[in-house]
C-alpha cells in the first residue's frame, strides 16, 4: 500500500476514532451517519465506513470475551 500523507492518514484515524465512540455506545443515537458526521467530520463515505468498522470491533469483542 502506498505511503498516507497526513490529510489521508487524519481521515482514516478520524473514521477509527469514530468505529471506536460507536462500538462502545450502547444506544446509539439514530439516524446514525448524519451523526457521525456532525460529531466526527466526515463525509458520508466515512461514516459508513465507521459504522462497518465498529460492526467488526464488536464482533472482536464478543469472540475475544
Amino acid at each position: 500500500m502506498n505511503d498516507l500523507s497526513p490529510p489521508e492518514h487524519q481521515h482514516s484515524a478520524a473514521v477509527e476514532q469514530a468505529a471506536q465512540w460507536l462500538a462502545d455506545e450502547q444506544s446509539p443515537p439514530q439516524p446514525i451517519i448524519p451523526e457521525l458526521r456532525r460529531r466526527f467530520d466526515l463525509s458520508a463515505l466515512e461514516a459508513s465506513e465507521a459504522c462497518a468498522m465498529a460492526q467488526r470491533f464488536r464482533m472482536l469483542r464478543k469472540a475475544m470475551s
